[in-house]
């Protein structure tokens, strides 16, 4: 029998986030410099044929949860062609989508038949005016259409994330909490981690995820919740009376989670990242192109992984924005 995946700290490792693309048809405030990055050349990036063949390869050694991310991952042509291919290797039991949502109404029918499980989708502002100044860029998003398509489409379960800044958007978690009452959508505030050369935003914009919950029982008093009944990662849950979401809260920066990390990240270029914010990286795309078994990198690379994260002492792994890795 193959020994399971586990670093050295004995966490199981179960769940890789696959980057696509580090394009992005957005260029959010935390997240993207607003003239971009100096994009990856084609050939560096993986192939969909080379992503499902490291996948196959790591099935077998207790892989069982993907999440497809970018930059933004709908942007990448033809992106029901990987999830198809992913959803054809055994073993395989969950693969969820991380959107900015504008391209979801258009493209979740044919990637729920493809075989995608679920959706996150990033929406910082339900107010149209200002989700064009935080994304800089005015595409007509509108985050509650989008989500009612994904849920039209068997999408499930859907959640929404939220980037809380203060003095940006802090004036809407009320208005977001809220839509947990009549949707079954898992609404999430996550506190701004000041990454890179997004120094725009720093500490003073951070709202605690203490203070997001104690705005939200404004509205009535939040009971503990099991949340999503798939992928409930980081977060904690709760739900408002008689509401059918729930909302949670995902706190990097004030009280870090990282001794139940499960995953790793297998960025657009085929390095493969074992913390978001470390500065540990391993190349598979070199062997997965030279015919090698990846189970040696693999492994290796998860004896490697650090305990915890450093970004509480601005130690970001090399990052010059989230966008590169798919957060």
């Amino acid at each position: 029998m193959t020994e399971a995946l586990r670093d050295q700290f004995g966490r199981s490792i179960e769940y890789l986030r696959i980057s696509v693309t580090d394009r992005c048809n957005f260029r959010c405030l935390y997240c993207m410099p607003a003239g971009g990055l100096q994009w990856l050349p084609k050939a560096e990036i993986l192939t969909y044929e080379e992503i499902a063949e490291a996948v196959g390869q790591l099935a077998p050694l207790g892989l069982r949860r993907l999440r497809i991310t970018g930059g933004e991952p709908t942007i990448r042509p033809d992106l029901q062609q990987l999830v198809a291919q992913l959803r054809a290797v055994p073993g395989i039991e969950d693969i969820a989508l991380s959107t900015n949502g504008v391209r979801l109404e258009a493209l979740g029918p044919e990637l729920r038949a493809a075989g995608l499980d679920r959706v996150n989708i990033s929406a910082d502002s339900l107010r149209a005016d200002r989700i064009a100044a935080i994304s800089r860029r005015n595409l007509g998003f509108d985050p509650v259409r989008a989500a009612t398509a994904a849920e039209q489409c068997g999408l499930d379960p859907i959640k929404i994330n939220v980037v809380v800044m203060r003095g940006v958007n802090d004036d809407e978690v009320e208005d977001f909490a809220r839509l947990t009452i009549d949707h079954p959508w898992h609404v999430r505030f996550i506190e701004l981690m000041p990454v890179g050369d997004m120094r725009e935003l720093t500490w003073e914009h951070v709202v605690p995820s203490d203070e997001v919950l104690a705005r939200i029982r404004r509205l009535g008093a939040l009971e503990p919740s099991a949340g999503p009944a798939r992928g409930n990662g980081p977060a904690a849950y709760y739900a408002l009376p008689g509401a059918r979401g729930s909302v949670g809260v995902i706190t990097p920066m004030t009280h870090t989670y990282c001794g139940s990390c499960n995953r790793v990240r297998l960025t657009a270029d085929g390095r493969l990242r074992t913390c978001l914010f470390g500065d540990h990286e391993v190349d598979l795309r070199t062997p997965l192109r030279g015919g090698e078994p990846l189970e040696p990198y693999f492994r290796r690379a998860l004896a490697e992984k650090p305990r915890e994260h450093a970004l509480l002492q601005m130690k970001v792994g090399g990052l010059k924005a989230l966008s590169q890795v798919g957060g």
